[in-house]
């Protein structure tokens, strides 16, 4: 039964499998790329998950510093011990054996609310705020984390399927090179020396195409996994339009303004002063208010024998003033401000950090920016120096062995454009990640 069941689900997913490869190719953009991926991903939604259980931490808080009220009922029996007395209602009744009950059947029903005020309590809102400000700081460092890595794979599964594009024309150059070769050497025009020299070049185009395709494949399927449910869904890639890269002083300013981690730091260290006025709090007494309405008498009525009132209220303030706890609270305070010494650490090596990524973001963007006219300009200079090394083969003036180096020049110079391409867009992305632009 066990192995039939294993059976009908390697077919249905089989079959799945085979509707997804047939089912038309989705078209993605990079901003539906980044849609996708923020329902799919783990740990995004873990972080998400956080920030809304910080907000709600801090409604709670709040919420504290609320009088609570709840509708209190108890029945309460004693043993009667035989004598008698009045315990606050006409007549005798049988006494308890308890002295800290007030009669044999004693029941009360009342509506309670109670109220602490301190400032503690005050400290825990500003508390959970902070830590709420902390969450949702890294929420923002987890959504620029999740966008640094689809930009990544989406920038590099373009450039995949552009270097495969390469390696089809490379193979399908060296192929027509090979005939040529056969072609002079049938004709007695060419050297058999050619022919070989085309065959071992064709012989690696081939492989490189097979490695091509290969890549190609592997960077599809790293990106659908963050994108589909199913990652051998078919899609395709739409190329980003151009973006200009920024001036420096905007980047300055959108990197000061928008920045998760220095605003996390921020936050972190007012939670951690917090910490230290919450602890110092200790020493200050707590004033405790509480009011009961209901009964609380032998009787389960609003009246008793000889028609007592047994509807009533009670209200008590309490106020503990702390004297002496074997210095728990000095330590405590110790605590909190070591932590919060580590908080001004942290908060000063993410300014620093800031500063440097800024600097290394920057000039990778701009050096690969300026390199991107080069690297187009070397492609139309190799791809005119094969055309005229062909032409010069064809006509007996050029061997073997500049085609070949002809041919090898216009590949690297074609795959070194689409790494300066991918390095571009991915230093940009980097520098619009750090700040704030790019969501």
């Amino acid at each position: 039964m066990q192995i039939a069941t294993f059976l009908v689900a390697i077919c249905g997913c089989c079959s799945t499998g085979a509707r997804a490869q047939q089912s038309p190719a989705i078209s993605i953009d990079l901003a539906q790329a980044l849609s996708r991926a923020q329902s799919n991903e783990p740990a995004f939604a873990a972080a998400s998950a956080a920030n809304r259980v910080a907000a709600l931490d801090r409604t709670i808080a709040r919420n504290a510093l609320l009088p609570s009220a709840i509708y209190h009922n108890q029945i309460l029996y004693t043993q009667p011990n035989g004598a008698t007395n009045q315990a606050g209602s006409a007549g005798t009744q049988s006494a308890p054996r308890f002295i800290a009950n007030n009669a044999v059947h004693e029941y009360a029903s009342q509506g309670i609310v109670s109220e602490t005020i301190g400032l503690q309590q005050l400290t825990a809102v500003s508390r959970a705020s902070a830590a709420a400000a902390v969450a949702t700081a890294e929420l923002e460092i987890a959504r620029r984390g999740l966008v640094a890595a689809v930009v990544g794979l989406f920038y590099g599964s373009l450039a995949a399927d552009r270097k495969l594009t390469v390696a089809e024309r490379a193979a399908a150059e060296a192929a027509s090179f090979t005939t040529l070769a056969q072609q002079r050497e049938a004709a007695r025009e060419g050297a058999h020396a050619d022919v070989v020299k085309a065959q071992l070049q064709q012989q690696q185009r081939d492989r490189d195409l097979v490695d091509a395709r290969l890549q190609s494949q592997r960077s599809r399927l790293e990106l659908a996994v963050l994108l589909f449910p199913d990652p051998r869904t078919p899609y395709s890639l739409e190329t980003p339009p151009s973006t200009p890269l920024a001036t420096r002083d905007e980047v300055d300013a959108a990197a000061t303004r928008a920045n998760p981690e220095l605003q996390s730091a921020l936050a972190s260290l007012r939670a951690s002063s917090l910490d230290v006025r919450a602890a110092r709090a200790s020493y200050l007494p707590d004033l405790g208010l509480n009011f009961a309405y209901g009964i609380d008498a032998e009787h389960f009525a609003t009246r008793g024998p000889q028609q007592v009132e047994n509807l009533g209220y009670s209200a008590s303030a309490t106020l503990d003033i702390p004297i002496w706890d074997w210095l728990n609270t000095q330590h405590r305070i110790k605590q909190a401000e070591i932590l919060r010494d580590t908080a001004k650490v942290s908060l000063s090596a993410t300014q620093r950090r800031l500063i440097a990524q800024l600097d290394e973001s920057y000039a990778e963007a701009a050096a690969a920016h300026d390199q991107l006219q080069s690297l187009d300009l070397s492609v139309t200079t190799a791809a005119d120096s094969l055309r005229l090394t062909r032409l010069r083969y064809m006509a007996g003036e050029a061997t073997a062995l500049e085609i070949v180096d002809a041919q090898n020049s216009l590949t690297t110079a074609e795959i070194a454009r689409e790494d300066g391409t991918v390095r571009y867009q991915a230093a940009l992305a980097s520098l619009q990640i750090l700040t704030g632009t790019l969501s």
